[in-house]
Protein backbone atom coordinates (compact mmCIF):
# COMPACT_ATOMS: atom_id res chain seq x y z
CA UNK A 1 0.00 0.00 0.00
CA UNK A 2 1.29 3.46 -0.93
CA UNK A 3 0.32 6.43 1.19
CA UNK A 4 0.78 10.15 0.67
CA UNK A 5 2.43 12.29 3.31
CA UNK A 6 2.96 16.04 3.31
CA UNK A 7 6.49 17.09 4.28
CA UNK A 8 7.80 20.53 5.14
CA UNK A 9 10.84 22.26 3.69
CA UNK A 10 13.22 21.02 6.42
CA UNK A 11 12.36 17.35 5.96
CA UNK A 12 12.40 17.76 2.18
CA UNK A 13 15.95 19.17 2.30
CA UNK A 14 17.10 16.51 4.76
CA UNK A 15 15.82 13.79 2.38
CA UNK A 16 17.20 15.22 -0.87
CA UNK A 17 19.21 12.05 -1.51
CA UNK A 18 15.98 10.01 -1.55
CA UNK A 19 14.31 12.68 -3.71
CA UNK A 20 17.23 12.54 -6.14
CA UNK A 21 17.06 8.72 -6.24
CA UNK A 22 13.40 8.89 -7.36
CA UNK A 23 14.18 11.66 -9.86
CA UNK A 24 17.09 9.66 -11.29
CA UNK A 25 15.08 6.44 -11.62
CA UNK A 26 12.18 8.27 -13.28
CA UNK A 27 14.08 10.68 -15.55
CA UNK A 28 17.45 8.98 -16.23
CA UNK A 29 19.33 12.30 -16.38
CA UNK A 30 23.03 12.53 -17.24
CA UNK A 31 25.03 11.78 -14.09
CA UNK A 32 26.98 15.03 -14.39
CA UNK A 33 23.75 17.01 -13.87
CA UNK A 34 22.77 15.42 -10.55
CA UNK A 35 24.72 17.66 -8.17
CA UNK A 36 23.32 20.78 -9.84
CA UNK A 37 19.81 19.31 -9.82
CA UNK A 38 20.14 18.55 -6.10
CA UNK A 39 21.17 22.14 -5.37
CA UNK A 40 18.26 23.52 -7.40
CA UNK A 41 15.79 21.27 -5.59
CA UNK A 42 17.19 22.29 -2.22
CA UNK A 43 16.81 25.96 -3.12
CA UNK A 44 13.19 25.40 -4.15
CA UNK A 45 12.34 24.55 -0.53
CA UNK A 46 12.92 28.21 0.40
CA UNK A 47 10.45 29.57 -2.18
CA UNK A 48 7.17 31.07 -0.91
CA UNK A 49 4.30 28.65 -0.46
CA UNK A 50 6.51 25.55 -0.81
CA UNK A 51 4.45 22.37 -0.59
CA UNK A 52 5.58 18.76 -0.98
CA UNK A 53 4.03 15.32 -0.86
CA UNK A 54 5.89 12.04 -0.66
CA UNK A 55 4.29 8.81 -1.86
CA UNK A 56 5.63 6.20 0.55
CA UNK A 57 5.51 2.48 1.10
CA UNK A 58 4.26 1.25 4.47
CA UNK A 59 7.84 1.22 5.80
CA UNK A 60 8.32 4.92 4.92
CA UNK A 61 10.38 4.38 1.78
CA UNK A 62 9.54 7.15 -0.68
CA UNK A 63 8.57 5.96 -4.18
CA UNK A 64 7.22 9.23 -5.54
CA UNK A 65 7.03 12.92 -4.87
CA UNK A 66 5.42 16.12 -6.06
CA UNK A 67 6.33 19.59 -4.98
CA UNK A 68 5.75 23.16 -5.96
CA UNK A 69 5.60 26.72 -4.71
CA UNK A 70 4.09 30.10 -5.48
CA UNK A 71 5.83 31.46 -8.56
CA UNK A 72 7.07 35.04 -8.41
CA UNK A 73 9.26 37.26 -10.57
CA UNK A 74 12.93 36.71 -9.81
CA UNK A 75 12.67 32.91 -9.86
CA UNK A 76 14.53 31.48 -12.87
CA UNK A 77 11.81 29.15 -14.21
CA UNK A 78 9.09 31.75 -13.65
CA UNK A 79 10.99 34.48 -15.49
CA UNK A 80 12.05 32.31 -18.42
CA UNK A 81 8.58 30.85 -18.94
CA UNK A 82 6.80 34.19 -18.44
CA UNK A 83 8.97 35.76 -21.14
CA UNK A 84 8.42 32.86 -23.55
CA UNK A 85 4.64 32.80 -23.02
CA UNK A 86 4.52 36.58 -23.45
CA UNK A 87 6.49 36.36 -26.71
CA UNK A 88 4.36 33.56 -28.19
CA UNK A 89 0.91 34.23 -26.68
CA UNK A 90 1.03 37.83 -25.49
CA UNK A 91 1.67 39.55 -22.17
CA UNK A 92 -1.95 39.18 -21.06
CA UNK A 93 -1.75 35.40 -21.45
CA UNK A 94 1.54 35.31 -19.53
CA UNK A 95 0.02 37.34 -16.69
CA UNK A 96 -3.17 35.25 -16.69
CA UNK A 97 -1.27 31.97 -16.42
CA UNK A 98 1.76 32.98 -14.34
CA UNK A 99 0.59 36.00 -12.35
CA UNK A 100 -0.90 33.90 -9.54
CA UNK A 101 0.38 30.37 -10.09
CA UNK A 102 1.44 27.31 -8.20
CA UNK A 103 4.54 26.23 -10.08
CA UNK A 104 4.61 22.46 -9.93
CA UNK A 105 8.37 22.02 -10.04
CA UNK A 106 8.72 18.24 -9.82
CA UNK A 107 6.41 15.24 -10.08
CA UNK A 108 8.16 11.87 -10.19
CA UNK A 109 7.22 8.28 -9.47
CA UNK A 110 9.76 5.46 -9.36
CA UNK A 111 9.27 3.29 -12.49
CA UNK A 112 8.41 0.25 -10.32
CA UNK A 113 5.33 2.12 -9.10
CA UNK A 114 4.20 3.94 -12.23
CA UNK A 115 0.87 3.20 -13.89
CA UNK A 116 -0.90 2.66 -10.56
CA UNK A 117 -2.42 6.10 -10.00
CA UNK A 118 0.38 7.39 -7.78
CA UNK A 119 1.27 10.32 -10.06
CA UNK A 120 -2.39 11.34 -10.40
CA UNK A 121 -2.86 11.21 -6.62
CA UNK A 122 0.28 13.27 -6.08
CA UNK A 123 -0.73 16.01 -8.53
CA UNK A 124 -4.32 16.25 -7.33
CA UNK A 125 -3.35 16.29 -3.66
CA UNK A 126 -0.43 18.71 -3.92
CA UNK A 127 -2.76 21.15 -5.71
CA UNK A 128 -5.70 20.66 -3.36
CA UNK A 129 -6.59 23.71 -1.31
CA UNK A 130 -3.99 25.96 -2.94
CA UNK A 131 -4.87 29.66 -3.00
CA UNK A 132 -3.42 30.32 -6.47
CA UNK A 133 -5.61 30.81 -9.55
CA UNK A 134 -3.58 28.45 -11.78
CA UNK A 135 -1.04 25.64 -11.70
CA UNK A 136 1.76 25.47 -14.28
CA UNK A 137 4.51 22.99 -15.06
CA UNK A 138 6.99 21.87 -17.67
CA UNK A 139 7.31 18.35 -18.99
CA UNK A 140 9.14 16.70 -21.85
CA UNK A 141 7.33 17.42 -25.10
CA UNK A 142 6.92 13.76 -25.98
CA UNK A 143 3.92 11.39 -25.97
CA UNK A 144 4.71 10.18 -22.44
CA UNK A 145 2.50 8.87 -19.66
CA UNK A 146 3.10 12.15 -17.84
CA UNK A 147 1.77 14.20 -20.77
CA UNK A 148 -1.29 11.95 -20.94
CA UNK A 149 -1.86 12.29 -17.19
CA UNK A 150 -1.62 16.09 -17.24
CA UNK A 151 -4.03 16.37 -20.16
CA UNK A 152 -6.43 13.96 -18.45
CA UNK A 153 -6.39 16.08 -15.29
CA UNK A 154 -7.19 19.22 -17.31
CA UNK A 155 -3.86 20.80 -18.19
CA UNK A 156 -3.61 22.56 -21.55
CA UNK A 157 -0.46 23.32 -23.51
CA UNK A 158 0.73 26.90 -23.19
CA UNK A 159 3.93 26.26 -25.17
CA UNK A 160 5.27 23.28 -27.06
CA UNK A 161 8.72 22.53 -28.45
CA UNK A 162 10.16 24.93 -25.86
CA UNK A 163 13.89 24.68 -25.14
CA UNK A 164 15.10 26.21 -21.89
CA UNK A 165 18.18 28.47 -22.11
CA UNK A 166 21.31 26.32 -22.13
CA UNK A 167 19.26 23.17 -22.77
CA UNK A 168 18.60 20.95 -25.74
CA UNK A 169 15.47 18.94 -24.87
CA UNK A 170 12.05 20.13 -26.00
CA UNK A 171 9.50 20.79 -23.29
CA UNK A 172 5.83 21.55 -23.13
CA UNK A 173 4.71 24.21 -20.70
CA UNK A 174 1.23 23.35 -19.47
CA UNK A 175 -1.28 24.96 -17.17
CA UNK A 176 -4.62 24.33 -15.53
CA UNK A 177 -7.08 26.40 -13.56
CA UNK A 178 -7.36 25.70 -9.85
CA UNK A 179 -9.01 23.93 -8.24
CA UNK A 180 -8.34 20.86 -10.34
CA UNK A 181 -11.31 18.56 -10.92
CA UNK A 182 -11.39 15.82 -8.31
CA UNK A 183 -11.13 12.18 -9.23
Amino acid sequence: MIGLRRVGPDEFVSRLDSVLDIYTAAMAPPVDQLSGRKAIMGNHAAHPGFTCLFAELADGTPVGLAYGFHGVPGQWWHDVVHQAVAERRGETSARDWLGDALELAEVHVHPDHQGKGVGRALVLNVCEGRPERTVVLSTRDLPTAARHLYRNIGFVDLLTAFVFPGGYERYAIAGAMLPLPSG
